[in-house]
């Protein structure tokens, strides 16, 4: 049996932040990035809208790029001494992956984080508190999805935790918010969408509920993200490009995804690549190893975009938004080819045993992972 499971509620379209005014709360922990939302303003603009409802608040920041284990270890704290009734996560991906966790030991303090690493493994939540997720950027679809990745520092592993617990109660997709992602971010987790919506329309589990999802994001990513990336300030591409982030996040978090984020999982926390540039870069040579194992759905995609390769679309795509064709292309990258080749058949192994890669289409081996690491790695 199949299951679709997505937010009771999804509030979008301009003002949509409003609708935490009209919440019947008493305590929120808002839990927020290094500095961002607090810089733009959308930090006070959630406290004074939550104030309307006299709801008292306390703000857990400093999350990371790469959200880790202590981080989320430090918000657990935090929540059991204030003890909220509801967690607001107001940010990127990375925010409301951290927020989902620090969710889970408030709710079950006794836990360690090893207890729910396995699919499925968290208990039933929302004895404490409800979840609202308010996404900053267009690109993790987090405020929609039963996932969450964690990094292991220690190990320098990305750990996927997959749990229908975790999806949001309520999801808030106001565009106001990403419309101030510069460019190069704009361009990251717009192919972070357009990565979710192919692997979820390839995907074992796909079914006709996600496939119609799936299929809806790819267009409005190839219509509007170009013009997002070049005009910032164009509200009807930015508002396409969040509806297109939260649609494939419908999708993506009911059929799974594929070794696209199995390998941008591993690199990700091995060199410390962003995930949305990881998957842009990663996309054109995973279609190629997959295409004949899902031949009718990337045909399907080619014949609804009215063009001839998809592989070749997207790295068409990427150049036109300056993203780096192979990974040892990226700038200012902190990491040398030495420093891949010492790591490559750890992460390899690491990559096949993510839980993505069993619903990719082809079934990969250890090997076929390096070859597709070396390809992305130095463009061949």
């Amino acid at each position: 049996m199949k299951s679709f499971l997505v937010p009771k509620a999804i509030h979008f379209d301009k003002d949509a932040l409003d609708y935490l005014s009209q919440l019947d709360s008493k305590k929120a922990a808002i839990v927020t990035d290094e500095g961002v939302m607090e810089e733009l303003g959308f930090l006070a603009k959630t406290e004074a809208k939550l104030a309307e409802a006299e709801i008292e608040t306390t703000v857990i920041d400093g999350v990371e790029a790469n959200p880790s284990v202590e981080t989320v270890l430090r918000g657990k704290k935090t929540m059991l001494e204030f003890e909220p009734d509801l967690v607001i996560a107001l940010g990127g991906g990375s925010t409301m992956d951290a927020a989902k966790i620090m969710w889970v030991f408030y709710e079950h303090p006794d836990l360690d984080f090893e207890d729910i690493i396995e699919v499925g493994s968290i208990p039933q939540l929302r004895n404490k508190a409800t979840f609202i997720a308010i996404p900053s950027t267009s690109g993790t679809a987090s405020e929609i999805t039963a996932f969450s990745v964690i990094t292991d520092t220690k190990k320098k592993i990305k750990y996927p935790i997959v749990s229908s617990e975790i999806i949001p109660d309520v999801a808030i997709v106001d565009p106001a918010i990403p419309a101030t992602m510069p460019p190069h971010i704009t361009a990251n987790t717009g192919l972070d969408v357009l990565a979710h919506a192919v692997e979820s329309f390839a995907s074992t589990n796909a079914s006709d509920y996600t496939d119609a999802l799936a299929l809806k994001a790819i267009e409005l990513v190839f219509e509007f993200l170009p013009e997002a990336y070049k005009n910032g300030d164009n509200m009807e591409a930015r508002d396409k490009m969040h509806n297109a982030s939260t649609i494939a996040g419908m999708a993506f978090s009911n059929s799974s995804l594929g070794i696209i984020h199995s390998l941008a999982h591993k690199i990700g926390g091995e060199l410390n690549v962003t995930h949305g540039l990881a998957n842009a870069i990663l996309l054109p040579y995973v279609i190629e190893f997959n295409y004949e194992s899902a031949a009718d759905k990337f045909a399907a995609i080619e014949k609804t975009l009215g063009i001839g390769s998809l592989a070749d679309a997207i790295r068409d795509l990427n150049k036109s938004l300056n993203i780096p064709a192979s990974f040892n292309e990226i700038e200012d990258a902190q990491f040398t080819t030495e420093d891949f080749e010492e790591i490559l058949d750890r992460m390899s192994k690491n990559a096949l045993q993510d839980p993505c890669t069993l619903t990719n289409p082809r079934d990969p081996s250890v090997a076929d992972m390096k070859e597709i690491y070396q390809k992305s790695f130095f463009g061949k």
